[in-house]
C-alpha cells in the first residue's frame, strides 16, 4: 500500500460511483490523497490504512429510527465505542438501530462495508441526516472511502466541512459519543 496524490492515472476497471466522487473532489479543487488496497472489511484493516494515511479514520455507521423513516450516517472514530442510547438522545430520536443494505444502496449507492460520506453525493433526496462525532471535527484530516472499500482517502476536515458538504447541498449535527 502506498499513498498516491489525486484519482488514479488509470480508471479503468473503477466502479462509477468511486469515479464520480474523484470528479467531485476535483471539481471542487479540494487536495486529497489515495491508497489502494484489498477491500477493508474490518477496523483492524483499517488501522492498517490508518498508518498510511495519519488520518482521523472513522467507524461510518448507517443508522435508522424504528418505523424506518429518518435515516443517519454517524461518523466517529474508530477508537470509540457506539451507544444507540448515547445519540438518541442527542437527536431526538429513540430506538435507533442499523438500517437495512437496500435503504444504503438506494439512498447513497453504497454497499456494506463501504459506508462513506461521500456516499452523500448520491442522496439528491436528502433523506440521510449526517451525524459528525466531535472529535472527528477537531482532527485535521479525515479519511474515507471513495464509496467502494478497495480504496481510501485523505483530505483536510476542513474542506469536509466547508467545501465538501456544501457541494453536495448537506449539512451535519455535531455530536458528542
Amino acid at each position: 500500500m502506498e499513498l498516491q496524490k489525486g484519482r488514479p492515472a488509470d480508471i479503468a476497471g473503477r466502479l462509477e460511483k468511486e469515479i464520480r466522487t474523484y470528479d467531485l473532489l476535483d471539481k471542487l479543487g479540494v487536495a486529497y490523497e489515495r491508497v489502494d488496497h484489498a477491500p477493508a472489511m474490518t477496523m483492524e484493516v483499517c488501522q492498517e490504512i490508518d498508518h498510511i494515511l495519519q488520518a482521523t479514520i472513522c467507524k461510518n455507521l448507517f443508522l435508522c429510527n424504528r418505523q424506518e423513516t429518518s435515516f443517519y450516517l454517524l461518523m466517529i472514530p474508530d477508537t470509540k465505542v457506539f451507544h444507540t442510547k448515547d445519540l438518541s438522545v442527542q437527536i431526538g430520536s429513540a430506538r435507533l438501530s442499523f438500517a437495512k443494505p437496500e435503504y444504503m444502496e438506494r439512498f447513497l449507492d453504497i454497499t456494506p462495508g463501504s459506508v462513506s460520506v461521500m456516499g452523500l453525493m448520491n442522496d439528491k433526496e436528502h433523506r440521510v441526516q449526517l451525524l459528525i462525532d466531535e472529535d472527528v471535527l477537531t482532527g485535521e484530516y479525515v479519511g474515507c472511502h471513495p464509496c467502494i472499500n478497495t480504496s481510501s482517502l485523505r483530505f483536510r476536515t476542513a474542506d469536509l466541512v466547508e467545501r465538501i458538504l456544501p457541494a453536495m447541498e448537506h449539512d451535519f449535527v455535531r455530536v458528542r459519543l
